[in-house]
């Protein structure tokens, strides 16, 4: 996308901690309201980036900025606008199974096995699913799950 063809401008408003969500939700309801007249395109709560909203908008820092000041939670506006390229990354999501490779220690954090740790066998990027087996069972059986259904414990070596 050439930047000529991108009339908007995209800001960063420092947030409290873990309040991201919540100051999107806060300018969400503060346009619909009518409560501010500045106009936001889009709002964005990237997980990677935190105590960070990023706000599209065709406004000046200065009108951003004082939106800023009417949203609870909102801190400052990071001084300079970012570029669509710096934050194009965020917009395309990431396979829950990335970082996982094989031979990776996970905990099961849902399902029938919560609390399990388990050896990862094999990976399907294309499902999102990876097939484990349960660390401490004596009969290693293969069990498949969704890869948001576990947390990483250890990388481990491939065996």
């Amino acid at each position: 996308m050439d930047m000529e063809e991108f009339p908007n401008r995209i800001f960063a408003i420092k947030t409290t901690s873990k309040q991201e969500r919540t100051v999107a939700d806060n300018i969400k309801k503060a346009i619909e309201t009518g409560a501010t007249d500045i106009q936001v395109v889009a709002i964005i709560v990237p997980d990677e980036l935190k105590g960070y909203v990023l706000v599209e908008t065709p406004e000046s820092l200065p009108r951003i900025e004082q939106l800023a000041e009417k949203v609870a939670h909102a801190r400052t506006v990071v001084r300079g606008e970012t570029t669509f390229s710096e934050v194009a990354h965020f917009l395309v999501p990431k396979p829950v199974v990335s970082g996982i490779s094989e031979g990776t220690i996970v905990e099961l954090i849902a399902g029938p096995f919560k609390g399990e740790k388990a050896v990862v066998k094999r990976i399907d990027t294309g499902k999102e699913e990876i097939t484990v087996e349960l660390y401490e069972s004596v009969l290693p059986i293969p069990i498949t799950v969704r890869g948001d259904n576990v947390r990483v414990v250890d990388k481990g070596e491939k065996n």
